[in-house]
């Protein structure tokens, strides 16, 4: 993404909306996201026979559409293409979920990873406390 459309809250929630009807259909599994101003890193297992580049169509296309009908956005959302990196074993999954949760920090938009609110273990945190997550 060229612009930072996911730095507003409002943008913020909704893809983690549109993740979340791709888990309630049972497209995909998610194990760890941040959303960050500008990109979104997903630690996902797919389903069946979905493919990651089926599966990012899914995403991608399902945000856009959203953020075009409910909030009238007319412009390019995504810059085309993704970036795939495979879990190889537990090792290798710890490293991913880490790199994942200290991606804003590393940005410097918090200082610890536990305060970004745009984030799998924060969103699971909220839940674990009673608070419906928004």
């Amino acid at each position: 993404m060229g612009r930072a459309l996911l730095q507003s809250e409002r943008n913020a929630l909704l893809f983690i909306d549109v993740l979340r009807s791709h888990i309630r259909d049972g497209k995909l599994k998610v194990h760890d996201f941040v959303v960050m101003p500008d990109h979104v890193h997903l630690l996902v297992t797919l389903s069946g026979q979905m493919t990651i580049e089926k599966a990012m169509q899914l995403i991608k296309g399902g945000f856009s559409y959203r953020l075009k009908k409910e909030y009238g956005f007319a412009g390019e959302v995504w810059q085309r293409g993704f970036w795939e990196l495979r879990v190889e074993d537990q090792e290798s999954y710890a490293r991913h979920r880490e790199y994942i949760a200290q991606n804003p920090v590393r940005r410097g938009l918090v200082g610890t990873a536990e305060e970004f609110p745009f984030c799998f273990n924060y969103l699971v945190r909220l839940k674990a406390a009673g608070a419906k997550a928004p």
